[in-house]
């Protein structure tokens, strides 16, 4: 029999807001969490705005205690993990601690401590660096910091595969629990704004308004000229329906089915990418049983990237036919920004608060229609409309390709 796959809590810190009733509440308002950066000094830079947290407080979610050691990821990972353990009522004890996991997707995680680490042993010598940072420096502390504040003594993941890595977590937690080797399980991402990764994709010329203008995301627009980069994290409480159930949870969705391919052939311009993404959503509706045109609505991976926003066009009509223009289509990353290995999970949520609410969260920022992306992308407004199947699509620049399908409860 197969073991049922649900989600009963949600925590998330974003751009445009903290919690999950908060952060739906700024998708339906079409919110921009782009705003100045405050984290590091951007003069060196031709771009000064990002998707940054606003008035992150970590000490009103997590306490005092044990925080000072902590770098940014792992504060903010830790404390979307409060928030979902809260708003799944989750208790971890003795006699459930083995039960429940944790799985995390990250990938620049570590790289502003790394570098700071590194500093600091090249300018004072290896043996005068302080030795309670050196955690930090290694890519599975996030997901290691949660388990440890949380007591959740299960497995413990780290997944690394760049846009589609807390998507991947998320798929990577429910076959745990289908192999009856988890019960519970803590999935989802993060990843902190920093000089190190803002100054990779600047270098890479990823970014809007590198020509000067203000930056905006404006995903399948015809003037779209690149992403705005961003921080988030998001963490959901996966379960096993009948365990659930018997401790009376809120069940928000259900996991129909997940899958992720690699395209040896894509690269930065996604110009030959489409096979991976075509795969990976082949293979999540074969996983959910679940057929094209049951589909009511797809959460996009599209961010201000033109080949990106070309190619998930392409694909999407390759996999839905004459009925493409049809399927509401849209991407919150015209609202929060790119947060990379988090996206995922945050598209995730959102998708969730869709098939809750019966609101389609707007792709903003849409001026001018691109011929080559014949979507209805749900432009500038949110869209009532009840939808009981959701698709949420990743795409990797480098060939890494997550589909991840999700539906009301009571399917």
């Amino acid at each position: 029999m197969d073991r049922r796959i649900v989600i009963t809590g949600i925590g998330v810190l974003s751009p445009i807001g903290t919690g999950r009733e908060v952060f739906w509440e700024g998708l339906a308002r079409g919110s921009s969490g782009t705003r100045p950066i405050t984290l590091f000094d951007t003069t060196p830079f031709r771009v000064r705005q990002a998707g940054e947290i606003a008035d992150f407080d970590p000490l009103a979610l997590l306490g005092k205690k044990g925080l000072r050691d902590l770098d940014r990821s792992t504060r903010l990972v830790c404390s979307a993990a409060r928030l979902a353990i809260d708003d799944s009522r989750l208790e971890i004890s003795e006699a459930t601690t083995r039960d429940i996991g944790i799985a995390v997707g990250t990938t620049f995680g570590s790289l502003h401590s790394i570098s700071q680490f590194d500093r600091s042993g090249l300018i004072e010598g290896p043996r005068l660096v302080n030795p309670s940072h050196f955690p930090n420096t290694v890519i599975n502390s996030p997901a290691s910091q949660v388990s440890i504040r949380f007591n959740a003594k299960g497995f413990n993941a780290t997944l690394s595969t760049g846009f589609c890595a807390s998507l991947d977590a998320l798929s990577y937690a429910a076959d745990f629990i289908r192999l009856g080797r988890a019960s519970a399980v803590l999935a989802g991402g993060v990843e902190e704004l920093c000089e190190e990764t803002f100054l990779a994709f600047h270098t890479l010329g990823y970014l809007s308004g590198m020509n000067g203008s203000d930056p905006v995301c404006r995903p399948f627009d015809a003037g779209r000229d690149g992403t705005v980069l961003a921080e988030g994290a998001a963490m959901l409480v996966l379960e096993e329906e009948e365990h659930a159930r018997k401790r009376g949870a809120d069940i928000l969705g259900v996991v129909l089915g997940s899958g992720n391919a690699f395209d040896p052939e894509a690269d930065s311009s996604f110009e030959r990418a489409g096979r991976g993404l075509k795969t990976a959503i082949t293979l999540a509706l074969e996983d959910a049983r679940v057929k094209p045109e049951d589909v009511g609505y797809v959460c996009a991976c599209s961010n201000g990237m033109p080949g990106l926003g070309r190619m998930e066009t392409r694909v999407l009509g390759e996999v839905f036919g004459s009925r493409a223009s049809r399927v509401p289509v849209s991407s919150i990353k015209s609202m929060i920004g790119e947060t990379f290995s988090a996206s995922g999970a945050l598209a995730a949520a959102a998708a969730v608060g869709a098939l809750r609410q019966g609101t389609l969260p707007p792709t903003m920022n849409h001026r001018t229609p691109d011929p080559g992306c014949g979507l209805d992308i749900v432009a500038n407004a949110v869209r009532r409309k009840k939808v009981s199947t959701v698709l949420v699509t990743a795409a990797d620049p480098y060939g890494q390709n997550s589909a991840l399908l999700l539906g009301g409860y009571g399917r």
